[in-house]
């Protein structure tokens, strides 16, 4: 059975930073594509940063390029999203999501794997 299992998401000041961790299990995250989604209050959900099972391409959603980093840990069958700069405006409900056939990158509608979501919010 395929789990996602969503973890350090918090309360943290403007500028500051935390590390979004997804341990998976039922299956070898190594040979997936995955991806990080966010939902904030009243909004869509969207894509933040996904990366096909070949580790190329990299996808990151414009606002925030260069703040945050994607990732994965094959030993751990874990993956991560490392987020720094953080802003009042990244306050959402992060999903982590995989998919075994490369689906079109961050497209919600294309993954079939969800965890259960984690909180950030921003605020000082």
């Amino acid at each position: 059975q395929v789990q996602l299992v969503e973890s350090g998401g918090g309360l943290v000041q403007p500028g500051g930073s935390l590390r979004l961790s997804c341990a998976a299990s039922g299956f070898t995250l190594d040979y997936y594509a995955i991806g990080w989604f966010r939902q904030a209050p009243g909004k869509e959900r969207e894509g933040v940063s996904c990366i096909s099972s070949s580790d190329d391409p990299i996808y990151y959603t414009d606002s925030v390029k260069g703040r945050f980093t994607i990732s994965r840990d094959n030993a751990k069958n874990t993956m991560y999203l490392q987020m720094n700069s953080l802003k009042p405006e990244d306050t959402a409900v992060y999903y982590c999501a995989t998919d075994p056939l490369n689906p079109p990158m961050c497209v919600v509608s294309a993954y079939d794997y969800w965890g259960q979501g984690t909180q950030v919010t921003v605020s000082s």
